[in-house]
């Protein structure tokens, strides 16, 4: 899904300041089961992907190609090219992130991270990528802040949802 629209491209200006996005985060938010839930998140990604510059668009089908072939020297190449025409794209900053947490990169991706949620503060995906840097880093109280944080925006992510569970199980056991 990701890259067809990665390779559509042309489009109106829509990423992080489109207008349907309110809407969507509120049906996100009233979604009452996990299928509702999926379909609403993939029109969000779907609009936080798109970019009105072509440039843009290839260079980001480029990232997601290189490392989807784990070629990190490529996508990150790329990457660099997309924060630095594009420095209020918030899914480049994100994607970005996404690569420095694969090379191990933990300051930087969160670096990327919280340029991505100064663009776009209900970025459910990068407040779960956090919390997924903060456990690599076994900073559980703040990786539980994150994940709890992508929930208060996506209540139905399962992958937040089981890494919040795991991790006050993990404090719980702490206290004993």
């Amino acid at each position: 899904m990701a890259l067809a629209v990665l390779l559509a491209g042309g489009r109106a200006l829509a990423d992080q300041r489109d207008a349907r996005l309110p809407d969507l985060f509120a049906q996100l938010l009233g979604a009452s089961d996990i299928g509702t839930a999926q379909a609403v998140e993939a029109r969000i990604w779907s609009l936080w992907y798109e970019h009105d510059d072509n440039a843009i668009v290839l260079l980001m089908h480029q990232a997601r190609a290189a490392m989807a072939r784990q070629d990190h020297g490529s996508a990150l190449r790329s990457l660099d090219q997309v924060v630095k025409i594009a420095p209020d794209f918030a899914e480049g900053w994100n994607a970005r992130a996404t690569l420095y947490y694969l090379m191990g990169r933990h300051a930087d991706s969160l670096a990327d991270i919280e340029r991505t949620l100064a663009l776009e503060p209900r970025h459910f995906g990068a407040l779960s990528g956090r919390g997924l840097v903060y456990l690599a880093l076994e900073k559980w109280e703040l990786a539980l802040g994150s994940f709890e944080a992508a929930l208060a925006v996506n209540p139905q992510m399962p992958g937040a949802r089981l890494n919040a569970e795991a991790i006050r199980k993990t404090l719980r056991d702490r206290e004993i």
